[in-house]
């Protein structure tokens, strides 16, 4: 493994185009652009206020920059740096702004969610959507890109609209059987709408795409529901992780439920791999002390590095019980995902806040914990193979993969608190984020 040196950042806006050439950062106004191999700055771009959200256009030519204060978004051009385009929501405010899949239209949402504004950037045509819904997730294109899903809300119902992309027509309008709708979702292809409910009512409702339901899924009644839901790759799985600290999987067939997954305190199945993280000060040869000490004696000596031991089931993990009397208890799975492979399902339960539960989604089976020494900030997969790479706020980054798991001390000058990551297209690479500063993370290529 190779790292970069540390760079400023600010707001954890880190990003890879999707072509895999750029690594775009922001520093307060400024969004400098790297070649990703040198780090080399190609562009250099200053923005009207400081910038809270970028996103790069999915032909990579294009990046914009919402700036929510002000209620502008710029967007930049990389091919040709004197372009440039800035679109002002003025009173009516701006909240979410992000691509159409084609690249060359923005949807921003207003304030009070009273409309998304869809702005050609070829045309400088605008079309507007009304009485979008103020939820989590409340916009959803298919991975193809030629449907786009809205939740709406008005006369105290809720309703999902689908859009063809190509053309902003309507295809399909229809009422949603839900109290409070929360989130929507398609699946990777593009058959299926997963729509689900607020918290408070365990529904999830699946839709085909001429709106016809095809199934109701409720697990319980009475009792905090739905956290978060994750879709395998292969559309043949969808996760739904609940404040009960179980996932239930439900297949695409009879959309009934095949098994859920249990997070316990105690692990007890003889067949799962347990590795705990154990930190280790490294020795010092008392001869070697001087007074006052040399600096690279002296962050030797205060340095602890860690190692993953396997442990022997049972094994007892740190639990954490929520505070009954406030509003969103830490509890419950807060985090999932699946491999691109369709083989593993990483989990964190809120509730274990330092463990990562994975699952063989072959065999339905808890595979492999993962127990940390810092509570769990971030985990994401390789795109290209099963292997996960975890941050948990401090200096160190942590790999899984089937073969095992490592845990890699993050060689820096500075201070460098890891709570977010992300990987490059190709696997090749990540960008390990911090609150003020980030670095590249070079990995060598194992096939697997």
């Amino acid at each position: 493994m190779d790292f970069s040196e540390l760079f400023k950042l600010s707001g954890l806006l880190g990003r890879f185009s999707p072509d895999g050439k750029c690594l775009a950062s922001c520093v307060q106004y400024q969004l400098i652009i790297r070649d990703v191999n040198t780090l080399q700055i190609l562009r250099l771009y200053t923005c009207l206020d400081q910038i809270q959200y970028i996103e790069w256009s999915s032909d990579s030519l294009f990046i914009l920059c919402a700036m929510y204060k002000r209620g502008i978004v710029q967007v930049w051009s990389l091919e040709q740096p004197d372009w440039h385009c800035k679109i002002d929501e003025g009173s009516a405010g701006l909240v979410a702004s992000c691509w159409s899949p084609d690249g060359r239209h923005i949807l921003n949402t207003t304030e009070f969610h009273l409309r998304i504004t869809v702005w050609s950037l070829c045309t400088k045509s605008v079309s507007y959507i009304k009485y979008p819904k103020a939820c989590q997730q409340g916009v959803a294109f298919t991975k193809d890109g030629r449907y786009m899903a809205v939740a709406e809300r008005r006369d105290c119902k809720d309703f999902v609209s689908l859009f063809v992309c190509s053309n902003w027509q309507l295809l399909r309008h229809f009422d949603t059987e839900t109290q409070d709708l929360f989130g929507i979702e398609w699946a990777p292809n593009g058959c299926v709408l997963a729509v689900w409910d607020t918290c408070l009512e365990y529904k999830i409702l699946l839709y085909s795409l001429d709106g016809r339901l095809l199934s109701t899924y409720r697990a319980y009644e009475w009792s905090l529901g739905i956290k978060s839901i994750a879709w395998s790759p292969s559309s043949q799985f969808l996760a739904i992780g609940s404040y009960d600290e179980k996932v239930r999987i439900l297949n695409h067939v009879t959309w009934k439920k095949i098994t859920d997954f249990e997070h316990p305190a105690t692990v007890v199945n003889t067949k799962t791999i347990v590795y705990k993280e154990v930190e280790k000060s490294p020795p010092v040869e008392t001869e070697r002390l001087s007074f006052p000490p040399s600096r690279a004696l002296a962050s030797s000596v205060f340095s602890t590095q860690s190692k993953y031991d396997i442990f022997q089931v049972p094994v007892s993990f740190q639990y954490i019980k929520p505070v009954a009397d406030r509003a969103n208890p830490k509890m419950g799975i807060g985090m999932l995902a699946f491999s691109p492979d369709n083989c593993f399902l990483a989990t964190k339960n809120d509730n274990i806040p330092n463990a990562v539960w994975i699952w063989d989604i072959q065999k339905l089976k808890l595979f492999v914990v993962l127990e940390q020494l810092c509570a769990i900030q971030s985990f994401q997969w390789d795109p290209r193979q099963p292997r996960l790479a975890v941050c948990t706020g401090n200096s160190k980054v942590y790999l899984w993969s089937p073969a095992g798991c490592v845990s890699v001390q993050v060689p820096t000058e500075g201070e460098l608190q890891i709570v977010s990551l992300c990987w490059h297209p190709s696997g090749n690479s990540m960008a390990l984020l911090s609150k003020d500063n980030f670095c590249v993370c070079f990995l060598e290529r194992e096939e697997v």
